[in-house]
């Protein structure tokens, strides 16, 4: 196979990844109307995990059947930084008066740190030359992926119920389906991103062996804005019906079962150690997430008043943080 043909299904399964992740993400939410769940614990938890479902399917695919820890490790740590990267997406998008971050909720705040937290641990995963085994090909560290994981949606939810005000902006559906026919459309959504998302992973590390270039490039960059793409379709479609605070939060939600993904990925890698098989270069997208986490906290917590250019400050800093980390990371490879 070719590498014109490889790179044209390649972006053909990212198209339907897109299109399929947008009616997915409609689907999800109407069912958490439908129920009578709360919007803003659904933006946050399981938006998050209906958006993060390409990450899941390629990062165990790119373990269990290419075998390839940079792959996995790549993907996950490049949808973190491009996740973060599309808040600077949507600023550009918002009127002058209303930059993103001074818009929503500081609500998410507790999320981005949570984030934060999680995705330092993968960075000290990588950083430590061995791992404390607790049964063979799983260390201590994916452990504690679980476990951080189950606490920050307990803190988030218990925050939620604490502070209902705070709660991301609700929008009502105009339809006329039913639940059972919501969840149907929903699963058979959810099948169709399953179904192209197992196969990106092959066809990056055909590009990546025709091209030259390295694999923990491929999927930080090529994989990672592919698995993004339904990210960005709720992005966009939050902005333009008024809703940035379900969308910010889906974000954010996404970071943190991102990370939980790699303990999902570390269980079904059977050739050793995910983490300690993956490069070293994938600390540089590590300390990249971290910055832009960090610069996001600070503009959710100074409110900035207007834009001198299409971003505001804080959402042009982060586009430059991700866009070093690209450059950086091409150049390591």
């Amino acid at each position: 196979m070719s590498i014109t043909t490889d790179v044209f299904f390649f972006v053909l399964c990212a198209a339907v990844i897109f299109f399929a992740g947008k009616r997915i993400s409609y689907y999800g939410d109407l069912i958490a109307e439908l129920t009578g769940m709360g919007r803003a614990w659904i933006g946050l938890i399981l938006m998050a995990s209906v958006t993060s479902l390409p990450e899941l399917v390629v990062g165990v695919s790119s373990a269990a059947w290419v075998k390839s820890a940079d792959l996995a490790v790549g993907d996950i740590l490049g949808s973190c930084a491009f996740n973060l990267g599309i808040l600077s997406l949507m600023d550009a998008l918002t009127p002058r008066d209303k930059p993103l971050l001074s818009s929503v909720s500081t609500s998410h705040i507790l999320a981005a740190a949570l984030g934060t937290i999680l995705i330092g641990l993968t960075g000290l995963g990588l950083f430590l030359p061995v791992d404390i085994v607790i049964s063979p090909g799983l260390g201590v560290t994916s452990v504690l992926f679980l476990v951080l994981y189950l606490v920050s949606v307990r803190i988030i939810y218990e925050y939620n119920v604490r502070n209902p005000i705070t709660a991301m902006e609700q929008t009502d559906h105009v339809h006329h389906l039913t639940l059972k026919q919501a969840i149907l459309r929903y699963a058979g959504f959810a099948g169709i991103i399953i179904a192209a998302a197992l196969w990106l992973p092959e066809f990056a590390h055909r590009i990546a062996g025709a091209t030259g270039l390295d694999s923990s490039f491929m999927g930080t960059f090529f994989l990672a804005v592919s698995t993004s793409l339904p990210e960005i379709a709720v992005s966009i479609a939050a902005i333009r019906l008024g809703a940035a605070d379900m969308a910010v939060g889906n974000l954010f939600g996404s970071n943190i079962f991102n990370i939980l993904i790699l303990f999902i990925d570390d269980l079904v890698y059977v050739d050793g150690h995910l983490l300690k098989d993956a490069s070293d270069v994938h600390v540089v997208s590590v300390f990249a997430a971290i910055l832009m986490s960090a610069v996001a906290i600070i503009g959710l917590t100074i409110r900035i008043q207007g834009k001198r250019f299409l971003m505001a400050w804080d959402s042009l800093v982060i586009f430059a943080i991700y866009a070093l980390n690209l450059l950086l990371l091409y150049r390591l490879a």
